[in-house]
């Protein structure tokens, strides 16, 4: 973890550090030098580089953090609850964590991030609400992972009427390989909806 941690933000790392020793310099030893009118404006600077530097550098560390649980958890189980759930994880920190960063650098320069809030409020909701069907798939996709009424390989009898052979278990819409080995694809809800009849799990 420590070794991966090194090669993927070594640059930034030093980046952030080389950033964080000028700034004090220039402040110990460069601002009596400076007009002010100026000095306004080079704080503001350092401190937009500063942040942007250090926030950058916590990205590359979480990039890494989940590479190594990719190649050290995710491979070695047997489910493939993480295979399919890790990249949407590993995107969703990245845009929280850009999104503090913007609201610190917002803050900083004195603008209201309250109504900037209250607007993306509104227009998640609206999100939400669009996307709806989205969300459904996403979480059916979710509990077919977690509850396993079939996996990979069995021969199940869709809602359609269908018999399939599974392929894939995805995130929103499953693959499936119907008798006349055309592919069928069928959005999870439609299948945590309906009753599904596992052929490969019979019991005496």
């Amino acid at each position: 973890m420590l070794k991966l941690l090194f090669k993927k933000a070594l640059l930034s790392f030093i980046f952030v550090i080389v950033l964080f020793v000028f700034y004090f310099w220039f402040w110990l030893r460069l601002k009596a030098l400076v007009p002010q009118k100026y000095l306004v404006l080079i704080n503001r600077t350092l401190f937009v580089v500063t942040v942007l530097a250090l926030f950058y550098f916590l990205q590359k560390s979480m990039g890494a953090f989940f590479d190594w649980y990719k190649v050290s958890v995710v491979l070695k189980s047997k489910t493939l609850l993480d295979d399919q759930f890790l990249p949407l994880f590993s995107r969703t920190a990245s845009v929280i964590l850009w999104s503090i960063c913007l609201v610190i650098l917002l803050s900083h320069f004195g603008i209201n991030i309250n109504a900037i809030i209250a607007t993306l409020g509104v227009g998640s909701l609206a999100i939400a609400l669009a996307a709806q069907d989205t969300i459904a798939n996403l979480i059916a996709g979710f509990l077919i992972m977690i509850d396993r009424p079939f996996v990979v390989g069995d021969m199940i009898k869709l809602p359609s009427g269908d018999k399939a052979r599974v392929l894939e278990i995805g995130i929103r819409r499953s693959k499936f390989l119907g008798e006349d080995k055309g592919l069928i694809i069928v959005p999870n809800v439609d299948l945590s909806k309906n009753t599904i009849v596992n052929y490969s799990n019979k019991t005496d």
